[in-house]
């Protein structure tokens, strides 16, 4: 499988902004106890970079990507250290055709029609839908997904246990993005068994929607990467 089958295989991609690198492995661990085989380590914080190599080079297993990707340089940085993928809160081109020079599959923000036409004329047909609440939720993405039938979302952006089924039930839904199981209080207090026991119900739901299509388990960091 390619990275983005991968991650449509688990369902549901952690959304980390972690405070401190030394927290990394311990964060792969408690999302690898909970059947969570990948995470994207956000660059809203100092610690990305070193985060990403860690989790890299101590559990290979794990499928880890960037997020919060803004620059060229961004992507370079998430690249040399290590990442499978790159997710950025927008669609910006220059961004979008560094991922390709570096054969990165990348999931830039959409929001509106205009912004998916874009990202299609761009030859991208998967697509971070972003802030998912806040844009319209849901009901909204649904009417998003009439007109544009062959392209595949990862909503993120106010995404909980409460809407999450809502979501993944939609059939463009590759997998969801979230964060309210890896809150960055809990990592700061090294609260790693919390992690766990709220991502493993996390992929109780992804299972209850999708049955036996839920991968779960060790991700396989031997497949392709270029996933657009």
């Amino acid at each position: 499988m390619d990275v983005l089958e991968m991650l449509g295989a688990i369902g549901i991609i952690p959304v980390v902004e972690i405070p401190d690198a030394a927290l990394a492995v311990p964060l792969a661990d408690a999302l690898l106890e909970a059947g969570i085989p990948c995470a994207e380590i956000t660059f809203r914080t100092a610690a990305a970079a070193d985060a990403i190599a860690a989790i890299r080079r101590a559990r290979p297993e794990m499928l880890v990507g960037a997020g919060t990707v803004l620059t060229a340089a961004q992507a370079d940085l998430a690249h040399a250290s290590g990442a499978r993928f790159l997710v950025s809160p927008g669609f910006g081109r220059t961004v979008v055709d560094r991922a390709r020079d570096l054969e990165l599959p990348i999931l830039p923000g959409v929001s509106t029609p205009t912004e998916v036409q874009t990202a299609l004329e761009a030859g991208l047909t998967t697509l971070k839908f972003f802030p998912a609440e806040a844009a319209g939720g849901e009901r909204y993405l649904r009417a998003l997904c009439g007109p544009f039938h062959d392209v595949r979302f990862v909503p993120t952006g106010g995404i909980d246990a409460g809407n999450l089924a809502a979501y993944l039930d939609v059939p463009q839904v590759v997998a969801c993005g979230g964060s309210w199981f890896v809150r960055r209080e809990w990592l700061a207090r090294g609260d790693f068994a919390t992690v766990t026991r709220v991502a493993a119900d996390a992929l109780a739901i992804v299972r209850d929607v999708r049955g036996g299509d839920v991968r779960g388990g060790e991700a396989d960091t031997e497949g392709p990467l270029a996933g657009r």
